[in-house]
């Protein structure tokens, strides 16, 4: 960690100089410099205070966070195929067990099907890209064409088949993570 960096990052955001840090530290300007360019460093009691005066304590101010991952590339997917089912699946998020919904593409080859799913909490989204599945949702079968999407909470034994000759293709969102 850049203690230096990061006392004066937090000095500027409080909109404070080195002067007016100093001085609230009782400390000198020439000290501040030289911290915020790590040529010295604080002893603990002087970095409490300066912590204090930027509004902060020593958890906090060591408690890394590491940035929140926004983007995907394509190998940072994870991709499974089912021979006996015909069908492969694509996590297009790895590790969304870990998060509140998990999507995926799953390929249905013709004659194809996803396991069957238990009722549980949440809620679950899919898009057709291509082709046409059948949804199952306990004894109710649901036509879905290419363009159409489905929404439903997860009350009953769920899944989706691919009963035509071509392959289907479908964006899949779960709520909480259950593929």
């Amino acid at each position: 960690m850049d203690i230096g960096s990061k006392i004066k990052s937090m000095r500027i955001e409080k909109q404070l100089t080195q002067e007016e840090l100093a001085n609230r530290c009782e400390l000198s300007k020439g000290f501040i410099s030289q911290l915020e360019n790590n040529l010295t460093s604080p002893s603990i009691a002087t970095l409490i205070d300066i912590l204090e005066i930027l509004g902060t304590n020593l958890r906090e101010f060591f408690n890394e966070i590491d940035p929140e991952r926004i983007t995907f590339k394509k190998e940072d997917m994870f991709e499974t195929e089912d021979e006996e089912l015909k069908y492969h699946l694509k996590w297009l998020i790895p590790n969304s067990q870990k998060n509140m919904m998990e999507p995926i593409i799953i390929t249905l080859y013709p004659g194809g099907q996803y396991k069957e799913e238990k009722p549980h909490e949440g809620e679950e989204f899919g898009y057709v890209v291509a082709g046409n599945i059948l949804l199952h949702l306990g004894d109710r079968v649901n036509k879905v064409k290419k363009g159409e999407s489905f929404y439903f909470k997860p009350r009953m034994n769920h899944y989706i088949s691919n009963p035509g000759k071509t392959t289907a293709k479908v964006i899949w969102v779960s709520t909480p993570p259950s593929f």
